[in-house]
C-alpha cells in the first residue's frame, strides 16, 4: 500500500520520461490500477503527462497503455471533474486522430476511453462533436460489428444529448443508430435514445422515418424493461412517435396499455401526464377505448386517490369522443362515478363532475345516472362553494332538464342561481352560434379568400 503518493508521483514521472518502453507501459497500467485509491490532486497533475504520451509516444503499444490510464481516471473524483479535466487538457482530438488508423486492442482501447469521457464528463461531448467525433462515430457504426458497437451505441446516445447532434443526425445517415440504442446498451445509455428519438419524434417526416425503423417496437421493449425514469422517458417518446391514425391500432395490440397503467398508477406526476395524454389517443379507435375504460374503472375501485384523480380526468376526456359514451357505459363506470361524487375528495369530485356533466348528454346515460342516484348528488352541488363543481353539476342538470322524461325530476333546481347562471351562458352561447352562422352564410369564398382581415 502506497503511503507516500507525492514520492510515487516523482518516480512515475521519471520513469515515463526516460525509460525503455516496456517499463513505460509497466508504470502506465500500474498507475491505471493505483487511480482507485489516489488522491484527486496526484490524479490531476497525471492527466497532462498522460495525454502528451498520448499524443507524443511514438509507440502504439505505449499510447494504448496511455488511453486505458485515462480511461481508468475519467470514472474517478466527484461528479465529472476527472473526465472534463481529461477534455480541457486535448485528449478528445488525439483519441480520435489515433482512431482513424487504429486496430485491434489499441482501437479497443481508445474507443473505451472515448465512451468514459462523453459518459462521465458532458463538456466532452461538445469538443467530440467539434472535432468530427460524431460522423467518426457513426462511420465505424456502419463498419463495426463486433462487441465494440455497444460501446460506439453508447456514445452516440450521449452525444445525441446536444440539439446540435439531434439536427444534423438525420443527414448524417445516423438515425438507424440511435434507434438501435434504445435496444442495446446500458439502461442509462437507452434511456438517452429514447430522450433524443422521443425529441426528434415531434417532427412529422421525422416520425414516420423513426415509426419505419423500428422505434415502436424499441420503445416498447424499453417501456418494459427499463427501470421508473427509463420507464417515463421511453413511455413519452413511444406517445410521440406513435402519434398518428396507422400506429394506434398496432400500438395497442403490442400490449401496451397495461403498461401505462402502470405509469397512471405511479406517484411520478408526469407519468401519470405521460398515460392521460397516450389513452386520450389511443382511445380514438373503438377497441382501445373499451380497454381503457376497464383498466379506469379498476383504478376508480381502489383507494389510491391520485391514480382515481387522474382515471377520472381520463374518462372526462373520453366522454367526448361519441364512441366511447356507450362503452363507458358498460363498463360500469357510471355507479362508480356517482360514488364518487358522492364521498370522493375535491380534486376527483372536480374530474368526475366534468365526466358526469359531459355523459349527461347521452340519453342512455342520463337514465343509467338517475339509477345511479346522480340527480339528488347533483343538485345538492348546485350549492357547493368550488366554483368548478356548481359549474358541471348545473351542466349537467341542464342536460337532464331538456329530457321531457326526466325534467320533472329535477324541478327544485330550476330555481337555483348557479342552474339560472348556466342556462343563460348556454343560451348566450347559443346564440352566438346562430349569429356566426348567418354571417358566414352571407359571405362568400372571395370573401374568405382575399380579405386580408380574415387572415
Amino acid at each position: 500500500m502506497i503511503t507516500n503518493w507525492e514520492e510515487s508521483f516523482n518516480l512515475f514521472q521519471k520513469v515515463v520520461s526516460s525509460s525503455s518502453k516496456a517499463v513505460q507501459i509497466r508504470a502506465l497500467i500500474k498507475v491505471a490500477h493505483l487511480s482507485n485509491s489516489a488522491p484527486a490532486d496526484v490524479l490531476a497533475r497525471a492527466v497532462p503527462i498522460l495525454t502528451q504520451i498520448l499524443g507524443s509516444s511514438s509507440s502504439p503499444s505505449v499510447q494504448e497503455a496511455s488511453a486505458y490510464c485515462l480511461k481508468r481516471i475519467a470514472h474517478q473524483g466527484n461528479g465529472d471533474r476527472m473526465a472534463t479535466l481529461i477534455g480541457q487538457h486535448g485528449a478528445i482530438p488525439i483519441i480520435l486522430r489515433l482512431l482513424q488508423h487504429s486496430e485491434d486492442s489499441f482501437q479497443w482501447v481508445l474507443v473505451k476511453c472515448l465512451w468514459s469521457l462523453v459518459t462521465f464528463g458532458k463538456h466532452n461531448r461538445v469538443i467530440v462533436v467539434r472535432n468530427g467525433g460524431l460522423e467518426m462515430v457513426i462511420s465505424m457504426l456502419g463498419l463495426c460489428t463486433g462487441s465494440m458497437r455497444r460501446y460506439l451505441l453508447e456514445i452516440l446516445s450521449a452525444l445525441t444529448l446536444l440539439r446540435g447532434v439531434r439536427r444534423v443526425i438525420m443527414s448524417l445517415e445516423g438515425l438507424q443508430f440511435l434507434v438501435e440504442a434504445v435496444k442495446f446498451g446500458g439502461m442509462a445509455s437507452r434511456e438517452r435514445a429514447a430522450h433524443a428519438v422521443g425529441c426528434l419524434g415531434v417532427v412529422k417526416a421525422v416520425r414516420r422515418k423513426l415509426v419505419d425503423l423500428g422505434a415502436m417496437q424499441m420503445l416498447i421493449e424499453l417501456l418494459r424493461e427499463g427501470d421508473a425514469s427509463t420507464k417515463l422517458v421511453a413511455g413519452n417518446a413511444l406517445g410521440v412517435v406513435s402519434s398518428h391514425i396507422a400506429c394506434i391500432r398496432p400500438l395497442a395490440q403490442a400490449g401496451v396499455i397495461p403498461l401505462y397503467v402502470e405509469l397512471l398508477k405511479g406517484h411520478d406526476p408526469i407519468g401519470k401526464e405521460i398515460a392521460e395524454d397516450v389513452f386520450c389517443v389511443l382511445a380514438v379507435a373503438e377497441v382501445n377505448a373499451v380497454a381503457i375504460a376497464e383498466h379506469l374503472v379498476l383504478i376508480l375501485k381502489g383507494n389510491d386517490e391520485e391514480a382515481k384523480d387522474a382515471a377520472a380526468d381520463i374518462l372526462w376526456d373520453l366522454s367526448s369522443y361519441n364512441h366511447s359514451v356507450p362503452f363507458i357505459r358498460n363498463s360500469g363506470a357510471i355507479p362508480i362515478l356517482v360514488q364518487l361524487l358522492r364521498n370522493g375528495s375535491s380534486e376527483v369530485r372536480d374530474k368526475v363532475s366534468g365526466a358526469i356533466a359531459q355523459l349527461s348528454y347521452s340519453a342512455g346515460n342520463r337514465a343509467a345516472l338517475v339509477e345511479a342516484g346522480a340527480v339528488p348528488v347533483l343538485i345538492d352541488m348546485l350549492v357547493d362553494e368550488l366554483e368548478g363543481l356548481r359549474e358541471n353539476a348545473a351542466e349537467a342538470l341542464i342536460s337532464f332538464s331538456e329530457d321531457a322524461s326526466l325534467r320533472n325530476r329535477i324541478s327544485e333546481a330550476f330555481t337555483v342561481t348557479s342552474f339560472q347562471e348556466m342556462q343563460n351562458r348556454l343560451v348566450e352561447i347559443q346564440n352566438s352560434d346562430v349569429h356566426m352562422a348567418r354571417s358566414l352564410r352571407q359571405m362568400s369564398i372571395e370573401h374568405l379568400t382575399w380579405d386580408p382581415d380574415m387572415i
